[in-house]
Order: structure tokens, then C-alpha cells, then sequence
């Protein structure tokens, strides 16, 4: 069955980096849309960046220029490379597989259909 298992989660002072994985198993890895999300305590769940089938990226407007999302099809992983980290990035971050290789527009939960546990990240001030 589908699996996502993130990892790479931690405590981190504000400037610092993490990077982010996501080991996908269960299905053909690069035929499908990937997207990372958080949600910080008593907020909804946000889009942070999405990689199509192809390798096109997009990102939020709160990661851009701050983090890159990737992929390694011969592993099965997804990354997110954060930089310049910032107390507001605190949350749960959560990998997850779209319906097909094609990335729809915006950041929608529905659009997603397997969804991985979730890493903490922590930015202190």
C-alpha cells in the first residue's frame, strides 16, 4: 500500500536550515504530484511547495526564495531544503501524494490523496 515517512524534523534557531524527507513507497514514485504542507497549532493547513510528475516546481509565497523542493525518483524521496528559517515556520510538516503526475493549481488538501504522518519543526527566536 501507499506509504509516505517523513523525516528530518527538528529544533532549530531562526537563520538556520533543515531538510526535509519523505520516503515514498507503494506506488511508482515519479509518476505522481508531490506536496509538502504544515500546520502550526490553531491554524489550518498550508501549501508550501509542490513538484509535478515532471520536476516543475512551485512554491507558496511564504518558501519562495527560502526553500527548494526536490526529488530523487531512483530513491523514492522527497526533500524540502529549508534556509534562512524563521520562527513563523514552526509546524508540522506533512509530504503528500497527489492524484496523478499533474500538480493542480493552488494548494487544496483534496487534491492529495495519500498523506505521510508529519515532522516537527521548531524555529526559535
Amino acid at each position: 500500500q501507499v506509504q509516505l515517512v517523513e523525516s528530518g524534523g527538528g529544533s532549530v534557531q531562526a537563520g538556520g536550515s533543515l531538510r526535509l524527507s519523505c520516503a515514498a513507497s507503494g506506488y511508482a514514485f515519479s509518476s505522481y504530484c508531490m506536496g509538502w504542507f504544515r500546520q502550526a497549532p490553531g491554524k489550518e493547513r498550508e501549501g508550501v511547495a509542490k513538484i509535478d510528475g515532471y520536476g516543475s516546481t512551485n512554491y507558496a509565497d511564504s518558501a519562495k526564495g527560502r526553500f527548494t523542493i526536490s526529488k530523487d525518483n531512483a530513491k523514492n524521496t522527497l526533500y524540502l531544503q529549508m534556509n534562512t528559517l524563521k520562527p513563523e515556520d514552526t509546524a508540522k510538516y506533512y509530504c503528500a501524494r497527489g492524484v496523478d503526475r499533474y500538480c493542480r493549481l493552488g494548494y487544496r488538501s483534496n487534491d492529495y490523496s495519500y498523506w505521510g504522518q508529519g515532522t516537527q519543526v521548531t524555529v526559535s527566536s
